[in-house]
């Protein structure tokens, strides 16, 4: 296995309901290092952006809703076999679905409001992280 780099964004309802820290810290418990992180609120055009890929799927306006309805926080993550370690970190995208333990079954409210993004393979890990972060802004760099 090699190192791996993933993209999380601590969604609007992770931000609003102050679980940031919880969540975290199972990132943390993971075996993750977190590279660089923020807070932003996205426009609806920088969500609209980012989530591109879904553009022709019927959920894509209320996603992009959701996104842009209050702060959310990027974070750069590393680890081997980052982008699966971190998807089963994080369950299925339903917290109804997810297994136990996952953060999405522990704090998730719905599968709209799923506290967590995660990237669906290292080449959009290392995209997604060059939408939110420069290069400066990685503080992990070797």
């Amino acid at each position: 296995m090699s190192v791996e780099r993933t993209l999380a964004i601590l969604k609007p309802d992770c931000v609003k309901r102050n679980l940031m820290g919880k969540v975290l810290a199972h990132i943390e418990a993971g075996g993750f290092r977190i590279l660089a992180t923020k807070m932003v609120r996205l426009t609806d055009a920088t969500a609209g952006g980012f989530y591109a890929v879904h553009r022709e799927r019927p959920f894509f306006r209320d996603l992009v809703a959701f996104m842009s309805s209050g702060a959310c926080m990027p974070i750069a993550l590393e680890k081997e076999n980052a982008v699966e370690d971190f998807r089963k970190l994080i369950g299925a995208t339903d917290p109804k679905d997810a297994a136990p333990g996952t953060i999405r079954k522990e704090f998730a409210a719905s599968k709209g409001e799923n506290i967590v993004h995660g990237s669906d393979s290292a080449e959009n890990g290392r995209i997604e992280i060059a939408y939110f972060f420069t290069e400066q802004e990685i503080v992990g760099n070797r």
